[in-house]
């Protein structure tokens, strides 16, 4: 089915926009184009320098909310049964549009803190929506687990992870608008010590990053360890594994990160990083959901 096809689109296409963002926070191009929504007073201005990145950000946004409006319409004509992946398709537009007048705020109110790292959280939301509406409408429950028990409590702990993930991301992202990044400029330590003395606010923001990254690291782990031990699908194993993976990715691109000083690479694929492990969990959960046959939401047969 063609709505399938366009959500699976609009996860990667919210990936991509993620990272673009990070790349802009990181070469300092947040304010390149100081008016919104246009840049300079044109849709059209010269793509070089910051104003390249920042408004390549802008388009790709505004591609996402045509591609996500597609899928919407797409999802309204072939899924009459299930009116519920057209309400939430409805939800994830209106948080495309919230989102965009946040990022416009950014622009306008010069980078406050708060509105900036807001306007990180309601893209992860969206990462969030999208990816459960395109793993729930990919999969049917003809992949039925052997332990539907089992896979009902894969889908809690993946979705207690998630949340998890989610809120790390949002704390990274207050540590990234408070200049935080390196207020711990050694790692794995942090001022030479297991822990630092608390003396100030962006130490206690880097620092409580470090600890729920840690804890992330332990859950997420700890998960893909039982999840192999339990009766589930061999989908459900391996995406259990390649959220383990994503973890340990993520945590070496935040000591790197600081190692390199907030070299842009590393940054950006911290940020990269966080978004796929949250993408990952959030389809592990919907597949284990879908896997112990939840009558609310299981999807049609996939079609071949």
């Amino acid at each position: 089915m063609l709505h399938r096809r366009a959500f699976t689109v609009s996860v990667v296409w919210t990936l991509l926009l993620l990272y673009l963002g990070s790349v802009v926070h990181a070469t300092e191009s947040s304010l390149a184009c100081p008016d919104w929504p246009t840049c300079f007073g044109t849709l059209f201005p010269e793509m070089s320098g910051g104003v390249f990145w920042e408004h390549l950000h802008r388009l790709v946004a505004g591609g996402l909310l045509l591609m996500f409006a597609l899928a919407t319409w797409l999802a309204r004509k072939e899924t009459a049964d299930r009116p519920w992946v057209f309400r939430t398709c409805l939800a994830g537009m209106a948080l495309l549009v919230v989102q965009a007048l946040v990022g416009g705020l950014t622009v306008i109110y010069r980078l406050p803190d708060l509105v900036s790292t807001t306007h990180l959280a309601l893209a992860l939301l969206f990462l969030v929506l999208a990816t459960h509406v395109a793993s729930a409408t990919s999969w049917s429950r003809e992949a039925s687990a052997p332990d539907a028990g089992a896979a009902r409590r894969v889908s809690k702990f993946a979705t207690a992870a998630a949340v998890l993930v989610f809120l790390q991301s949002v704390l990274g992202g207050l540590v990234r608008h408070t200049d935080a990044g390196m207020a711990c400029p050694d790692a794995p330590l942090c001022l030479g010590r297991l822990v630092p003395p608390l003396v100030n606010t962006p130490i206690i923001l880097h620092f409580g990053h470090r600890v729920v990254g840690m804890l992330a690291l332990v859950a997420i782990v700890w998960l893909a360890i039982w999840v192999v031990r339990q009766g589930t699908t061999d989908a459900i194993r391996t995406w259990a594994l390649l959220a383990a993976g994503l973890v340990v990715a993520q945590v070496s691109l935040g000591f790197l990160s600081v190692l390199t000083v907030l070299a842009v690479l590393p940054v950006s694929f911290h940020t990269l990083g966080a978004a796929a492990l949250l993408t990952a969990l959030v389809h592990l959960a919907t597949l284990a959901r879908v896997s112990a046959g939840s009558p609310t939401q299981a999807p049609e047969t996939q079609a071949a």
